[in-house]
């Protein structure tokens, strides 16, 4: 096989420490290993990277498990080529498998160019991603806590929701504030909170509220229920605020994502944050399809296709390239 790399590095990364294996090729075309231990302080962190460039290694592997290579690649990343890759590609053989063992395998793969780089975007890219899937996590928050709201309300004999098109409208908005604060309700009151065109239902919203069965302490979840909803809106309006004020220097690339039917800031910006502006780094359209897990895979075997299934990456730029489409 081909050597790529004549001196690289594989490292073994784990929570608290990792191992870094030095594979070089000697005069005699054989490899020699160098070994070390360092923990994931960043003084030893540092102590890494100075021991990497001592001994005249720029190009280093490891593995991204979970966040922990996060911390090694601030450190590493300046000065060194730092190749992240999917744990799949560097499995070891069952049944001989150690810290050590693990960091010489991928250095050998490493070495030989057997192991394809995963995508990981410049810092500032990473840092607007870490904001905008914050962001999707408080609006899925927001969404679980309407339907708690919502079904609170069921679950009292209160049908309003089978009535307005938005529990969260103005008209219903007073008439479930009412309800939850009022120390007997009436439900034929409830009939002057309505607005426009709701008052042509106002028998409606009547009946469904009659008999209702509302106690002291599903109205105090309730209530919490709401005001933990006032706190994610704002939550979300300040994370909004703060990624408009980083998205600034993708501006034009925001504008340009903007001019797809059906794209809209928000999603520009999500989509920016997870592939960057950088599309050389993807080489075609097709493999940028590939890592957002949009093309199946394929699985043939004698001359038969087996069923393939979109893989799981890409779980958040996924559902804005699909809306859009």
């Amino acid at each position: 096989m081909k050597i790529v790399y004549p001196i690289c590095c594989g490292i073994d990364v784990h929570k608290s420490f990792l191992v870094a294996t030095i594979v070089s090729v000697t005069e005699l075309r054989t490899l020699k290993y160098r070994k070390e231990r360092f923990s994931t302080f960043n003084k030893d962190l540092c102590r890494l990277k100075q021991w990497l460039i001592e001994n005249n290694c720029y190009d280093v592997c490891m593995e991204s498990t979970g966040k922990y290579w996060v911390p090694v690649l601030n450190v590493l990343e300046p000065e060194l080529r730092v190749v992240i890759v999917n744990p799949k590609w560097v499995k070891a053989i069952k049944g001989n498998k150690d810290d050590v063992k693990d960091s010489k395998w991928i250095g050998e793969l490493f070495c030989f160019g057997l192991v394809r780089s995963s995508f990981v975007p410049e810092k500032p890219i990473r840092i607007l991603r870490e904001f905008t899937r914050y962001r999707c996590k408080l609006v899925n928050m927001r969404s679980s806590e309407k339907n708690r709201f919502q079904n609170g309300f069921t679950v009292c004999n209160i049908a309003l929701d089978s009535v307005v098109s938005d529990m969260f409208g103005k008209s219903a908005s007073r008439i479930t504030d009412y309800l939850l604060t009022d120390e007997n309700p009436d439900a034929e009151h409830c009939a002057t909170f309505l607005h426009r065109s709701l008052k042509k239902k106002a028998v409606a919203v009547v009946e469904s509220i009659e008999g209702f069965q509302l106690t002291e302490e599903q109205k105090f979840r309730m209530l919490q229920v709401r005001q933990h909803m006032a706190y994610l809106d704002s939550a979300i309006e300040s994370i909004d605020r703060k990624i408009e004020e980083m998205a600034l220097p993708y501006a034009a690339a925001v504008q340009l994502l903007c001019t797809i039917p059906g794209m809209k800031q928000d999603s520009a910006l999500a989509v920016i944050s997870e592939i960057g502006t950088d599309m050389s780094q993807f080489g075609s359209s097709k493999r940028l399809c590939s890592w957002a897990g949009l093309t199946p895979g394929n699985n043939q075997s004698a001359g038969k296709k087996k069923s393939v299934r979109i893989t799981r990456a890409g779980v958040y730029i996924k559902p804005m390239l699909v809306q859009v489409a």
